[in-house]
């Protein structure tokens, strides 16, 4: 284990002389010990062959190779080994030379060392085809006009942040049955950012294993990175009929497993392929989409930064309407204006290009499009009604009906719903973020509409405190729980 020890006392070492900037700029974020040692351990072995080439993009210091180079000298020593390892900035050459130096003195592992862009550079040694990927790709958005945009796209799929490309093209790389274990952000799972990159994805690859960390900010936590971040093991070729489902407090915890199904992964007929980390819970009763309730959503008509001459704060003057933000919505309503209020709270339609942004009055349901990381719940929602037109944000989504008003009554018992938190951990099995999509919300289940009447009819309240909604909710929808693997 010398070697896993020296790769992390350089990974240290790295991270102390470079330039935060440098990193901030490449999306550089080095894996500490015990993560590598979880990454490499998803990988299976028994089907290798007695030469095992294997890929490490990005590669940094070196600690996944270590780690995986490690496993496998002391599970299968048969093994002759060669690792290919890239990365791009040149102060880390020296500490990833050092590591692959040490593999081959420790364990006659041969290597190549790769210096570039690894989305543009042209190198045969990082093409196919790998036996194992193993990676931890730098995270940053990818502009629309960039080269490493321009040429995944043209080879492969368009992404829109380098950790999408870098797997897209690891992925490409790995022989028939070859195997990734990579760690990457939660947000390629769900959204229409990275739709392209699942339906390519999913056509080439079995996901076999998602492993989830409870806690958002230990697996980097010497980087101060609080991204969500999961690991994913998959293998080239035609998906199994199974998924290992993997989770961990963090990356020093014996992860918790159990098999299940690959079609409540990713559910049949989604055309959007959503990737779900958990099998939801969802009661029998609950099994309409809002298509199936005659129900849309839509997002909020108003881009504020191009609309100010439209905003007032005067809600006095004549023809003003409520301005409605994300911020509006509290307790299940919506708490307007606001006090004190950050942004204007009126909205004056005095063009016809303006009054095209209103809604009809009548009842809608206000969803939250973006929430803070320390909110309990993901979806929040609130009831808008009032006597007139209202404009809403474009960071609200909001239901409808047939583009008008809804019934008063089923208003409320959507309200009602979507902030339960039987609806919070269905949202929460396919999104790892705190956004949440006009998609994701079309994609979530409903009871019945004459059930959403009585879910309103029964509350004791307009919006109940948690504890009671969700015993409401309970009581009305009852769950049925299969067993674990």
């Amino acid at each position: 284990m010398k070697l896993i020890e020296n790769t992390e006392a350089r990974r240290v070492e790295a991270l102390s002389v470079l330039d935060p900037l440098t990193q901030a700029a490449l999306g550089q974020f080095f894996t500490p010990a015990r993560a590598a040692d979880l990454i490499a351990s998803m990988p299976r072995l028994d089907a290798l062959s007695n030469t095992v080439r294997i890929l490490d993009p990005g590669a940094g210091v070196g600690s996944l190779t270590a780690a995986l180079v490690t496993r496998l000298h002391e599970e299968r020593p048969d093994l002759d080994v060669h690792v290919v390892a890239v990365d791009i900035d040149p102060q880390v050459m020296p500490y990833l030379r050092a590591t692959l130096e040490e593999c081959r003195a420790t364990y006659g592992t041969t290597f190549d060392l790769v210096q570039g862009d690894y989305l543009t550079d042209d190198d045969a040694l990082t093409d196919g085809a790998f036996d194992l990927v193993i990676a931890n790709p730098p995270y940053a958005k990818l502009a629309a006009g960039s080269r490493q945009r321009k040429r995944t796209a043209q080879d492969l799929v368009d992404v829109s942040n380098t950790y999408a490309a870098f797997w897209a093209r690891a992925t490409a790389a790995l022989a028939p049955g070859g195997q990734i274990s990579i760690i990457v952000p939660r947000s390629w799972a769900n959204g229409p950012y990275y739709r392209a990159f699942r339906q390519w994805m999913l056509d080439r690859t079995s996901l076999d294993l998602l492993h989830i960390f409870e806690s958002r900010n230990t697996v980097f936590a010497d980087t101060g990175v609080l991204q969500e971040n999961v690991i994913v093991k998959g293998t080239r070729g035609d998906q199994e009929s199974q998924v290992v489902l993997s989770a961990s407090v963090a990356h020093h915890d014996a992860p918790l497993r159990r098999t299940v199904p690959f079609d409540t992964v990713v559910l049949p007929g989604d055309r959007e392929r959503f990737v779900r980390f958990d099998e939801p819970v969802v009661p029998p009763a609950v099994s309409f989409t809002l298509a199936d309730l005659g129900l849309g959503v839509s997002t909020g008509k108003v881009v504020d930064f191009r609309n100010r001459e439209h905003l007032t704060e005067d809600l006095s003057a004549d023809g003003v309407v409520p301005m409605v933000y994300q911020a509006n919505v509290r307790g299940g309503k919506i708490e307007w204006p606001q006090r004190p209020a950050k942004k204007p709270q009126g909205f004056s339609p005095g063009t016809e290009a303006a009054r095209k942004l209103l809604l009809p009055e009548g009842h809608y349901v206000v969803i939250k499009r973006f929430t803070a990381k320390e909110e309990k719940r993901r979806v929040v929602a609130g009831v808008c009604q009032y006597d007139g037109p209202v404009a809403l944000d474009n960071k609200t989504n909001y239901l409808h009906e047939k583009k008008g008003p809804l019934d008063p009554r089923l208003a409320h018992g959507l309200m009602l719903w979507l902030n339960s938190s039987t609806l919070d951990a269905i949202f929460r099995t396919f999104s790892g973020h705190t956004q949440v999509n006009a998609g994701d919300v079309k994609t979530l289940p409903f009871p019945s509409r004459d059930d959403l009447v009585r879910l309103a009819e029964n509350a004791p309240e307009w919006l109940p405190e948690q504890a009671k909604l969700d015993a409401l909710v309970a009581d009305l929808f009852p769950a049925v729980v299969g067993s674990a693997e």
